[in-house]
């Protein structure tokens, strides 16, 4: 071959090159169209979408994908699975349901006597049908109709309203202290000076009619001498013929007596002045009560007078709880109620108490109320100044009582809904008492027996509003 030959055979093979560059692929992509078109094509046409609907509300159907008005993706409808939501053509229609008309779901007051989409929003219109406007009649206002598959699709659940025993119990803590009312201050009536003192510590238990020191008085070693001087006359001039003399021999003598009683002396010393007939240059004090000494101002050799407080004995037999209860928990407490006590000195020990006073002012700062529980103490394990755990048991006897998840409360309004037949949902109103341990007391607004919505309820009341501000809309 020429050399000619071969430049114009390369020349050739290159041009074929470029055209095979440029052109192939679309020269394969048609050959590929053309073998697809009997199985293929067929098999892409069975998956191809027939709509698009929302997940939320599945009667809404569209002719694309895209996103529904809450937000969430439209979700394909293949011709194999079935309808999904409400019919939207004459041929889907075809139910024993009749329709009364189609409606715009985003503007209501818009209706059709067919389907098609809405002129303002281009949704798909939704069709009333006549068994739900019979249903709703009779309903209140807000009631509305949710299918089973939306209700299990927002997680909707039930429960039956019951009446029950409830009970409440108050948790807070105390401090211990004496019973104020069992608290003895000893004093003498007359000045003097003391000689011997029996109770010489802080602290110490003693018993009522135990020898607490003896006293030296002027007073009352005067007070004796005129007591025997008013005996004897008495003796001699008791039974005189003179009614005067006799009448004034005894009242000097009753007078002196009751003197010596009123300065705390007792029948046993005057009875022994009477035997022996001697004045007692020292007279013997005794405690009034049992209990223990908290405060001592008694020494010997000490000049005392009526305004010193020489003793201050408590009887702590009976302890007092003064317990810190919230204010918004005052008003479940009662006086007489019962209390249970622990304390962590004694693990496992509970001691059983009752309310004696609810105290009249609150506590600005921990904006707390003091309770006051008596408890009985015999063997004084329980000491003044102790902090101990209290509860208080309230019970409210039988009461209506609903899940406290159940009630939506706006503040101004405690609402519940219904469950009805036929997936209806009626908003109610209810009277809401005091809440404990997830429970809602109702004072008024249900009955024992109804079913009403424990979960989902805040989606429902959604679409409840959200048909009171439509039917607004239409009138």
């Amino acid at each position: 071959m020429s050399r000619k030959s071969l430049r114009i055979a390369a020349l050739v093979l290159a041009v074929i090159v470029v055209l095979g560059a440029l052109y192939g692929p679309k020269v394969l992509r048609w050959q590929q169209s053309q073998r697809g078109q009997g199985g293929s094509v067929a098999v892409q046409g069975q998956h191809k979408p027939v709509y698009y609907y929302d997940a939320m509300n599945p009667q809404n159907h569209y002719s694309k994908p895209g996103k529904a008005p809450d937000g969430m993706d439209l979700v394909p409808q293949y011709a194999e699975e079935g309808t999904r939501g409400e019919p939207t053509t004459p041929a889907a229609a075809s139910t024993d349901r009749k329709v009364l008309y189609w409606y715009d779901p985003m503007h209501p007051a818009y209706k059709s006597d067919k389907p098609g989409i809405a002129p303002d929003c281009g949704m798909t219109l939704v069709p009333k049908y006549a068994d739900e406007q019979n249903g709703m009649a009779n309903m209140p206002n807000g009631t509305v109709t949710i299918s089973p598959e939306k209700q299990q699709l927002i997680g909707v659940r039930t429960a039956k309203v019951e009446r029950r025993p409830l009970a409440r119990t108050v948790r807070t803590t105390a401090q211990l202290t004496a019973d104020e009312t069992k608290i003895a201050h000893v004093h003498v009536k007359v000045n003097g000076f003391l000689d011997k003192v029996y109770v010489d510590y802080v602290g110490q238990l003693v018993k009522k009619g135990q020898p607490l020191f003896t006293i030296y008085s002027p007073d009352l070693v005067a007070t004796q001498e005129e007591y025997l001087i008013s005996k004897r006359g008495e003796k001699y001039l008791g039974n005189s013929p003179y009614k005067e003399v006799s009448e004034g021999a005894n009242s000097l003598l009753k007078a002196s007596h009751d003197r010596l009683k009123l300065w705390d002396i007792s029948d046993e010393q005057i009875n022994k002045l009477d035997e022996t007939g001697e004045v007692s240059k020292t007279m013997t004090f005794y405690s009034p009560i049992t209990g223990f000494v908290t405060d001592r101002k008694a020494f010997p050799q000490t000049s005392v007078t009526p305004d010193t407080e020489l003793y201050t004995v408590s009887d702590l037999s009976t302890i007092w709880a003064n317990a810190d209860v919230y204010e918004y928990e005052v008003p479940y407490v009662r006086v007489g109620q019962r209390a249970t006590m622990q304390l962590s000195y004694y693990p496992g020990r509970t001691w059983t108490g009752t309310v004696s006073y609810i105290y009249p002012t609150v506590d600005p700062q921990s904006r707390t109320v003091k309770v006051r529980i008596d408890f009985p103490n015999p063997n004084f394990e329980l000491k003044p100044q102790m902090f101990a755990d209290v509860q208080l048991s309230v019970n409210y006897g039988d009461r209506v009582v609903v899940p406290k998840e159940a009630v939506l409360d706006s503040g101004t309004e405690q609402i519940v809904f219904v469950a009805h037949g036929g997936g209806m949902f009626e908003p109610r109103r209810i009277t809401a008492g005091p809440q404990m341990d997830g429970q809602v007391v109702v004072l008024a607004g249900l009955k024992p027996g109804e079913t009403i919505v424990t979960s989902g309820n805040f989606l429902i009341d959604s679409e409840s509003r959200l048909k009171n501000a439509m039917a607004g809309m239409q009138h």
